[in-house]
């Protein structure tokens, strides 16, 4: 019975570990969130009408391409560090906390 029970323990303990650790690329961390104006395609900084983020402009350093070599979307770094991902229609497509 003592053998189950702290089996028990541990397992808990390492679950517990786990949703802690995980807590900074979280999308209900604020930071993360596709609610907070950091992280909306509505906020210019992010939007594919941007220059700076418009698969138009060539000379763009924040492109993400496929290995064809075709450009598949576009990486914003928000003030808070997270990096946001979109699509070329400024669709947001994914985050990587920081």
């Amino acid at each position: 019975m003592k053998t189950i029970l702290i089996l028990a323990l541990l397992t808990a303990n390492g679950a517990y570990a786990q949703a802690t650790s995980n807590w900074e690329n979280s999308p209900q961390k604020w930071e993360n969130n596709a609610q907070n104006w950091e992280n909306s395609p509505r906020n210019w900084e992010n939007s594919s009408q941007n220059w700076e983020n418009s698969k138009q402009n060539y000379n763009s350093t924040n492109g993400i391409y496929d290995q064809r070599g075709n450009r598949t979307g576009y990486e914003v770094k928000s003030p808070s560090g997270t990096v946001n991902r979109f699509d070329n229609d400024g669709n947001r497509t994914g985050y990587r906390g920081r």
